[in-house]
């Protein structure tokens, strides 16, 4: 083989990965679209507030982490209220390690989940609730680093989930 054709060997070589690298990443990205859908739907029926006029942020801390729901225009006391009311119901529900409505939304697998179950329910993890200005927010704190660590993954795997409803 002379150095030519080795060449252009070479090159079809490397335009056929690249075409199987980019059909990869558009059916990843479509992958993530479909399940930011999914997780869209499945969230309006146990978030009662509008997810198109809200924003999630998931704020990582060293001792765990904050979730935060916002009201995109702080003047509005319809989703603020509905915000602050269902971060109230999710507090008790938190607390006792019940993660139900967060497994109904992101899938049973969703990654701390299980890990905060159990928490929640021998004391290991500490849940309180704070209204905003424009909604309200959870802080989740423990002394158990993989606890923490825990939050963090689920922290992670909800922000990716929510897509453009959470802030970056």
């Amino acid at each position: 083989m002379n150095t030519s054709t080795t060449r252009r060997s070479l090159a079809t070589v490397l335009v056929v990965i690249a075409a199987i690298g980019a059909s990869a990443c558009s059916r990843s990205v479509d992958a993530l679209a479909d399940r930011r859908r999914a997780v869209a739907t499945k969230g309006a029926k146990v978030m009662p507030f509008d997810l198109d006029a809200t924003t999630h942020r998931f704020l990582p801390k060293p001792s765990g982490g904050v979730q935060q729901v916002l009201a995109d225009d702080p003047t509005d006391v319809v989703q603020i209220d509905l915000i602050r009311a269902h971060l109230q119901k999710e507090l008790t529900k938190f607390q006792r390690g019940d993660f139900a409505d967060p497994s109904s939304i992101h899938g049973d697998a969703m990654p701390g989940v299980a890990e905060l179950s159990k928490a929640g329910g021998d004391g290991s993890l500490t849940v309180s609730f704070e209204v905003l200005p424009d909604g309200a927010q959870l802080i989740f704190t423990s002394d158990a680093p993989g606890v923490v660590a825990a939050i963090q993954r689920w922290f992670r795997a909800q922000k990716s989930d929510h897509g453009a409803h959470a802030a970056p």
